[in-house]
């Protein structure tokens, strides 16, 4: 099938994702959308990912390959973004899946409602582990602490242009939620379709040696790239979640110390404050984005 103009571009960095890549290549011939292509940026891999976009290219040249070395995820989907045609953008992981509607639904609601900036849905999680992904309602300030929206949510090509990308920095997971505090303003409109349309793999993949130090490294990283947002809301939110106020004395003195002027942010601080956190930390969420990539 030939498309001359695409109207949604999936984008989807693959690294040795050939175990998955085949469900997640085919779910996508099941949209109630006919404009559409998959850009899959092949990150190096050195399975059969590769061949298996050729396979799907073969016959449906709606599905593109990139090949790249591997840089990782950030770098990947930035690629992928920057090559596709589409005005909307869906970036996809390689063993996610997506409802035959996602894409239309969300075009049409962007299409109709002009001033809202990303669309995103309900989830379900898939594989080792099932059931609803309970995702708290989405707020600016709530997207400091937590993430409430997967890396499936559908935006504007024109905003994403706004915007540096993806940044490469983030090499230990979490790239999404640091894309979306560079991407949304506080006064944003963000809009969940109330109904499950993403599926979210659980396949049990951790590295049991590293996986914390890898969520510290993402978070101090993240901190690191966004601290004219996180400076003035410390103190005020921790105020309104009851923290104690050591937290605070301890938040502090890191922002004013030398070493996170430096951007050389200390990890006991940042363990800290995930700790403190806890409640609205989805670990497995972190531990699978970590792992994904190498």
């Amino acid at each position: 099938m030939t498309i001359e103009q695409p109207i949604i571009s999936i984008i989807v960095p693959c690294y040795n994702g050939e175990q998955f890549l085949h469900e997640t290549l085919g779910c996508l011939q099941q949209q109630t959308i006919s404009q559409w292509e998959c850009i899959v940026v092949n990150d190096g891999s050195t399975d059969r990912s590769a061949d298996i976009v050729r396979e799907y290219r073969q016959k449906d040249n709606r599905y593109k390959l990139i090949d790249k070395q591997n840089e990782g995820p950030s770098v990947a989907r930035n690629i992928g973004i920057r090559a596709s045609r589409g005005r909307y953008i869906l970036p996809l992981d390689s063993d996610d899946l997506i409802h035959s509607a996602y894409a239309e639904t969300a075009v049409v609601y962007l299409e109709s409602h002009p001033k809202t900036k990303l669309v995103y849905c309900e989830a379900e999680f898939f594989g080792k582990r099932t059931g609803r992904w309970q995702l708290p309602d989405y707020n600016h300030d709530l997207l400091l602490w937590s993430n409430p929206v997967f890396c499936s949510a559908v935006f504007r090509r024109s905003d994403f242009d706004l915007t540096s990308g993806y940044n490469p920095n983030m090499r230990h997971g979490i790239e999404d939620w640091d894309f979306w505090l560079s991407f949304l303003g506080p006064d944003d409109e963000v809009y969940r379709i109330p109904k499950v349309m993403f599926y979210y793999r659980q396949h049990g993949l951790t590295r049991s040696d590293d996986s914390n130090a890898n969520i510290d490294a993402a978070l101090a990283q993240m901190l690191r790239n966004h601290l004219d947002l996180y400076t003035p809301y410390l103190g005020r939110m921790f105020r309104a979640e009851g923290q104690v106020e050591y937290l605070q004395g301890e938040i502090q003195k890191l922002l004013s110390s030398r070493k996170y002027r430096l951007g050389s942010i200390l990890l006991h601080p940042i363990a800290t404050l995930r700790r403190a956190i806890s409640t609205k930390i989805n670990r497995d969420h972190w531990k699978k984005r970590s792992v994904s990539f190498s």
